[in-house]
């Protein structure tokens, strides 16, 4: 392992036989909010105007579809029981772990591209365009991404979870990543005015904010960006 590079060892990882129903219950928004927002340029219209009966009906259809799926436990984080205990194994990767997982690095990184994009175009030509950007560009990203996901090219998506101990740092890196810059932009986007000097500082806060993030999730600094040895039994989570 690199030098500076913090590890977890999967021997010093708690075991348990079972997931918490308050654990279980957790994860079931994070899926909701997943599958609701990627609807992509719906979603940019939400935060532009805020629900309508479309929208909500859009909701209830993803809270009822992951409702189902997490009574059966058909969600990752919401199965009865861990399904990955020794990372080494050449264990089959399940179909809706697959699908769950494809789904969440599209809006993982189709959302910080389209927004990074818009703000290159707002500080180049000094008008902002975003709305005509996740039109038409967010379904060619997204539906590349699922592609990407479907061939099992994505962590945490390829067909065999042997490799879940250093997979799944990268998709955390990514999440932590996103979820600290986007919602710092959207306060940068309310606060600041529209012109191009501060548009140039948004940009370079978004785009700081995902380099720095970036650099501690590489480090393992961050939680669940640590490389898990494998050989002994280790819990995924």
């Amino acid at each position: 392992m690199n030098s500076g590079i913090k590890v977890e060892l999967a021997s010093g990882r708690k075991l348990r036989d079972r997931n918490k129903p308050l654990y279980r219950l957790a994860h079931w928004p994070i899926w909701i909010f997943v599958f609701f927002i990627a609807a992509g340029p719906s979603t940019f219209d939400l935060f532009e105007r805020g629900f309508d009966y479309r929208k909500l009906a859009w909701l209830a259809v993803v809270m009822l579809g992951t409702g189902i799926a997490a009574l059966r436990g058909r969600l990752p984080g919401v199965e009865p029981r861990p399904y990955i205990i020794r990372f080494v194994e050449d264990k089959p990767n399940p179909l809706y772990r697959r699908v769950c997982y494809t789904f969440a690095w599209s809006i993982v990184l189709t959302f910080a591209i389209l927004n990074f994009t818009g703000l290159v175009v707002a500080v180049v030509t000094g008008a902002w365009r975003l709305k005509q950007i996740y039109l038409y560009g967010y379904f060619p990203i997204a539906i590349t991404i699922w592609i990407l996901g479907a061939l099992g090219k994505l962590p945490r998506v390829k067909p065999s979870t042997q490799g879940e101990g250093h997979e799944r740092r990268y998709f955390y890196g990514a999440v932590w990543a996103c979820c600290i810059a986007q919602p710092a932009l959207g306060i940068l986007w309310k606060l600041l005015p529209h012109t191009r000097l501060a548009d140039t500082l948004k940009l370079a806060i978004f785009t700081g904010i995902l380099a720095f993030i970036g650099i501690l999730a590489s480090r393992g600094i961050l939680p669940r960006t640590r490389p898990i040895v494998p050989g002994e039994l280790a819990i995924s989570d």
